[in-house]
């Protein structure tokens, strides 16, 4: 398997901890969607990120859709990241409003790195959906006393939290004050500590550096 895309983005790095957690093997293009974008687009049209192309030359796009064709490949039994019933639709619903959130701080580094000048009304929406967002976010954190979101083994839902809370931070630096999110801190420090975290780390650096 080959994964397109450059680990400081929350959702290739949301990828690239699964297949690590798994045990898949894959090659790595560290590929820009702004430098390496010609690139990308042999693979994939949209030119987004992260992109996955299977042994058989099939493609995916979307960190979602891949995930859902992780597990499967995997299997039941193994798909520890995986939940279901209640805990899967809980799963389903914390993660999509942490890529929410990190969807809108890609928004916001794009605003930052493409304009000459900012659309400040655009600006400040963004930055209020990523603040009431983490609000919500850090809300049902705290309300879990277990080791991670669910029990004590770690989920799809608790990796995006991590890719997602160490973007922002990085991303979007001074920008938010992160001591009105301690739980979401403590869960990010504590992914961050573990083996695929590190080993599908990058640290963010703005696209006009890449």
């Amino acid at each position: 398997m080959i994964l397109v895309g450059q680990y400081d983005s929350p959702f290739v790095r949301r990828v690239a901890v699964a297949l690590k957690t798994y045990g898949l093997a894959y090659q790595h293009k560290p590929w820009s969607t702004f430098a390496d974008a010609d690139k990308i687009a042999k693979f994939n049209p949209l030119r987004r990120v992260p992109t996955l192309v299977m042994n058989d030359h099939t493609v995916f796009s979307d960190s979602a859709v891949i995930l859902a064709v992780i597990d499967e490949r995997v299997g039941p039994e193994h798909a520890t990241l995986a939940r279901r019933g209640q805990d899967g639709r809980d799963l389903l619903r914390i993660t999509a409003y942490a890529t929410g959130a990190a969807d809108k701080a890609v928004s916001l580094v794009y605003e930052q790195v493409l304009r000459h000048a900012v659309l400040p009304l655009w600006v400040e929406r963004c930055r209020l959906q990523i603040a009431e967002t983490l609000d919500l976010l850090e809300a049902e954190r705290q309300l879990r006393p277990t080791t991670w979101l669910f029990d004590d083994e770690l989920s799809h839902a608790d990796v995006m939290l991590c890719a997602m809370t160490t973007f922002i931070a990085e991303a979007l630096e001074g920008e938010f004050d992160w001591s009105r999110w301690p739980a979401l801190s403590a869960h990010a420090k504590a992914c961050e500590e573990r083996a695929a975290f590190q080993e599908a780390y990058q640290r963010f650096a703005k696209p006009s550096e890449n």
